[in-house]
């Protein structure tokens, strides 16, 4: 019976480390389904080939929590299969049949506890405090992810010249929204001094030697930074407008909206 004992025990464990990879992956900035997926592929060593995973092997963070996973994975279940077949070994028909039980009952009692909402709210909050205390670094995001900057976006610094499109106008005048770039601060020159303005509303005004934050599709922030003011810069605002209605309908048809 002890070799029974002990491979539910590896396969206790096994699954605890899998959960807390999971939670130190969301803590990353993965979603809980992407990175409950991760970390059980990881710690299996197989399936660890979905687009997602692209974003685990270029973020120094988790690529440490996958290595991790992979060298206890391959520990355990080369464990949990070597007890496992020991259990089995040299013993009596009736025996066998015995510990068949035994297993079956300990493998679905497992299964009942890891499945109760009730147990993995209470693991996912002790997991989360732990890792809070002893591993910090887990909460440095990948902004590059979470602003898409791998999928044709970008952020970009635009300083203002006195003959480009941008100068002496409103946010509001402007209309960049509407060419699907979003306008996160402008850096200004104040008696001396630089000031940031973050987040600008509408009657915000550029003014020459501003320098701009904007997030949008690159090309687009390309083409902003050499807009000059006058009928072709107005003719250019235009031709983007329109640009960007047909990508966001892309966009939307490729995420399945409205479908």
């Amino acid at each position: 019976m002890i070799p029974i004992i002990t491979f539910l025990l590896v396969v206790l464990v096994s699954a605890i480390i899998v959960r807390i990879g999971a939670v130190a992956l969301e803590m990353t900035g993965l979603s809980k389904d992407v990175a409950a997926f991760q970390a059980q592929s990881a710690f299996s060593g197989v399936g660890f080939t979905t687009s997602e995973s692209e974003y685990v092997v270029s973020h120094p963070v988790r690529r440490k929590i996958i290595r991790i996973l992979m060298l206890l994975g391959s520990a355990g279940i080369t464990s949990a299969i070597a007890t496992l077949v020991l259990s089995f070994t040299g013993i009596t028909r009736e025996q066998a049949s015995y510990r068949i039980v035994v297993l079956i009952v300990g493998l679905f009692a497992l299964y009942l506890f890891f499945r109760s909402k009730y147990i993995e709210r209470l693991m996912r909050k002790a997991i989360r405090r732990i890792l809070k205390r002893f591993a910090p670094s887990l909460r440095v995001l990948d902004y590059s992810q979470l602003l898409g900057i791998t999928r044709g976006y970008s952020i970009a610094q635009i300083k203002v010249k006195k003959t480009s499109w941008l100068a002496n106008r409103s946010l509001k005048e402007l209309q960049l929204d509407k060419e699907g770039i979003l306008v996160l601060g402008i850096y200004r020159k104040v008696e001396g001094r630089e000031v940031y303005l973050g987040a600008p509303h509408g009657d915000t005004v550029i003014l020459p030697g501003d320098v701009v934050v904007l997030y949008g599709p690159e090309e687009v922030l390309t083409s902003l930074s050499k807009r000059m003011r006058g009928v072709k810069g107005e003719r250019e605002h235009e031709e983007a407008i329109k640009m960007a209605e047909v990508r966001r309908m892309q966009e939307e048809k490729e995420a399945g909206v409205g479908v």
